[in-house]
């Protein structure tokens, strides 16, 4: 199985770093993949790590792991208006046999329309703060 994790700056280190360690040891290919490669920032401390690949040089994926991040991040790439993360989801969901999200990533996950017609939840702070300062 390829698993795909979407990641951008802000991004949780535990929504990345937890489930890609996770998905590895039970043999799965995982890749990490941003908009565009290079330097990435985790929430908070900004700890550091690097991608290798872009969402254009993707195959696809056969699930995709949407992680959560911080407040800010997420509103950057909701308002983004060429909804350059949205299209990824959006092209892989076809193809892709799981679509995925932990924590806050279910504000991107149903911002990209993906989850319209569907129930879904998510950490309670999450869920209070999207009707304050996500918008679509």
């Amino acid at each position: 199985m390829k698993i795909g994790i979407p990641v951008y700056d802000g991004v949780d280190m535990l929504d990345v770093a937890g489930p890609f360690e996770m998905f590895d040891w039970a043999g799965f290919d995982v890749e990490i993949v941003a908009a565009k490669p290079g330097m990435k920032r985790f929430r908070n401390r900004g700890f550091p790590f690097e991608v290798a690949k872009s969402f254009a040089e993707c195959a696809q994926y056969d699930a995709v792991w949407i992680p959560g991040g911080d407040r800010a991040a997420l509103t950057e790439i909701i308002n983004d208006p060429h909804r350059t993360y949205f299209h990824f989801l959006t092209k892989q969901a076809p193809g892709a046999k799981y679509m995925c999200s932990v924590c806050e990533g279910a504000m991107l996950f149903a911002s990209s329309g993906l989850l319209d017609g569907y129930f879904a939840t998510t950490h309670w702070p999450s869920w209070s703060a999207s009707r304050r300062s996500f918008r679509r």
